[in-house]
């Protein structure tokens, strides 16, 4: 969740730390600070709000030159949205600073034995916790900072990410992580630390990423030096080359993010398949899966754990597999999954789905599959996440810089890439002919095309919003390969315009749901003429006699809804299975713009981060 940053080097530290910052909204906070060395004094300034509040605040209460620095962006986990929690946090002495993302679980009970050596606290913080124990730590045992740092993370229970320094040897930061993403940019005599790499990309390609229960000194002129936490051992760090680029990560003319990210699908959805769908040879290529065949074949069951719209994709998944390769599956929610004692046997396949390569649950769920012996594979958009790192195998979805913290891109090529696998397995297993799995290759090829034919609705759906922008409740029904659709739109309007709304299989409505129906209500029902057509137009019969609104989101030159709905938004027709890339696309597309109609931030919703890496 939180955005770290830092810079030393010979450049100006504050704004490479400022930009970093914004470069990092896209993962969800309240609060940002900032620490600095001028040269003489080390400044903190910090404040509730936006770094936009935090510049302003900045600008009239402290000096902002100096070549090394930290920045923090706070999603409030302990202690309420303030200035005083906020990060950065200083030691007792005013001599250390830390920025800290994750949760020190133990906090409570270090707090209680500092306090009773004297240490006193200003914040709720558990961090306030940690940069003093780290103090009391170097003054014990008069040891330099980073190995205070190693001993007091090995007392330490919970997640982490950290950067810390001393004003006192202000050619150095102490950086370290668990459970918390942390990257370092190399330049030339410079480096640049950060929760991912985008705060650095215009400076270097050249990039470190701290694996779990690792930590670093960075010292000019000497480099950076690696060691476990634990032991104390070297590491020799692996330094690699950057494929993201800057255009990847600005709005290039779209007003936000998630509008960007809603009409780059087509895109990427054919680099997704690129390489792998071959569909003049008739095969799919993913090396993930050939290397590891014979696990998928003979497994007795796929379960699939995710959190969100990836475990909305694992629900599509599930019908796929099932449908086209025949073997049984279980889609969880990875933060359940942990925690109620699961069977698992060394003949399961655990696929984990996670944009970011970090959720801390799906971590988690992937460590306890592997320790009960399971083959884990891992789906996941960011190379060199720590979910790519802790799977015996996976595969990327090549969807490129997701920021909008509300996942759009991420759904769909997610999808696209289970849907190679559960093909390619069928055609292993024989579960499909050959000429239906060329057939199925022929429509996944034209998917991107009929998703840009989809996204012309725009207008139609944007006219359609303006009318319904002022609901307060809303229904999304769909049945078979459109029910986590349902499930996947009514997320994506809670998570940015803050109205209530539920998904549900269409003949559940009968079970409960009906009871809400009249004409304030607005029901978005999922009614392409693949896959159950009559059972869902006789479901909409059902909310007109109750005179619900009707928004119906039919395949290309349907009547029937037509007659029916107050709106209906059409899409290309397409198999059954791969209906639902096309249509979540109008589904994504009412959501931002009821939102945007009521002023939301939109890439940036209220009490929501983009990548959850505390549990």
């Amino acid at each position: 969740m939180c955005g770290i940053v830092g810079y030393i080097g010979h450049r100006e530290a504050y704004p490479i730390v400022i930009q970093g910052l914004k470069r990092l909204e896209y993962r969800g906070y309240d609060s940002a600070g900032v620490a600095l060395f001028d040269g003489t004094e080390l400044k903190v300034c910090k404040t509730k709000g936006k770094v936009a509040d935090l510049e302003k605040l900045a600008a009239s209460e402290m000096t902002t030159n100096g070549n090394i620095a930290i920045g923090h962006t706070r999603w409030a986990t302990h202690g309420v949205p303030n200035d005083v929690n906020a990060h950065p946090h200083y030691s007792n002495s005013g001599e250390l600073v830390i920025i800290h993302n994750g949760i020190i679980e133990n906090y409570d009970s270090l707090r209680k034995e500092l306090t009773s050596r004297g240490y006193t606290f200003q914040s709720d913080t558990d961090t306030e916790v940690l940069i003093n124990l780290i103090e009391d730590v170097k003054k014990k045992e008069n040891v330099k900072l980073g190995k205070a740092v190693q001993i007091a993370l090995n007392q330490v229970i919970g997640a982490y990410a950290i950067a810390v320094f001393d004003k006192n040897k202000p050619d150095e930061i102490v950086i370290a992580r668990l459970g918390s993403p942390l990257a370092v940019g190399i330049g030339e005599n410079e480096f640049f630390i950060a929760s991912d790499a985008s705060p650095f990309l215009e400076y270097t390609k050249n990039a470190v990423y701290l694996e779990d229960e690792e930590m670093a000194i960075i010292r000019l002129g000497k480099g950076i030096k690696v060691r476990k936490i634990k032991d104390d051992s070297l590491v020799v760090p692996y330094v690699q080359e950057l494929q993201m680029n800057l255009e990847q990560i600005e709005k290039g003319g779209y007003p936000h993010f998630m509008l960007k990210e809603i009409f780059e699908q087509p895109n990427a959805i054919r680099d997704t398949y690129r390489g792998r769908l071959l569909v003049n040879e008739g095969i799919i290529r993913m090396a993930g899966i050939d290397d590891n065949l014979e696990r998928f074949l003979n497994a007795n069951r796929i379960i699939i754990v995710a959190c969100g719209t990836s475990w909305h994709a694992g629900l599509v998944a599930e019908y796929i597999f099932e449908d086209l390769a025949r073997i049984p599956v279980e889609v969880e929610y990875a933060s359940e999954f942990r925690y109620r004692n699961p069977v698992i046997t060394d003949q399961d396949v655990v696929i984990a789905i996670s944009q970011s390569g970090e959720t801390a649950d799906t971590l988690a769920a992937i460590k306890l599959a592997k320790s009960h012996g399971a083959f884990v594979f891992g789906v996941c958009n960011v190379v060199g996440s720590s979910i790519a790192r802790e799977t015996h195998a996976g595969a990327y979805t090549h969807a490129g810089p997701e920021i909008g913290v509300a996942s759009t891109k991420a759904f769909t090529t997610q999808i696209t890439l289970l849907t190679l696998i559960a093909l390619k397995l069928a055609k292993n297993k024989g579960t499909i002919s050959k000429s239906d799995f060329h057939y199925h290759l022929q429509e996944l090829e034209l998917i991107p095309e009929k998703v840009s034919k989809a996204l012309q609705s725009d207008e139609h759906i944007k006219a359609v919003a303006a009318i319904y922008k002022n609901a307060k409740n809303c229904l999304y029904l769909g049945r078979g390969y459109n029910f986590p659709v349902a499930l996947e739109g009514a997320l994506k309007l809670k998570e940015i315009s803050y109205i209530h709304a539920e998904g549900y299989p269409a003949a559940e409505m009968k079970h409960g749901p009906i009871a809400l129906i009249d004409e304030q209500m607005p029901i978005v029902v999922i009614a392409t003429k693949k896959g159950h057509y009559e059972k869902v137009v006789s479901n909409i019969e059902e909310i007109k006699a109750r005179k619900g609104k009707i928004i119906g989101i039919v395949t290309e030159g349907d009547t029937n809804v037509k007659q029916l709905a107050d709106h209906v938004i059409e899409v290309p027709e397409t198999l059954e299975c791969l209906s639902p890339l096309l249509t979540t696309i109008p589904l994504q597309l009412l959501s931002y713009h009821i939102a945007v109609m009521l002023g939301k931030n939109v890439d940036q919703p209220r009490n929501l981060a983009k990548s959850v890496t505390v549990e």
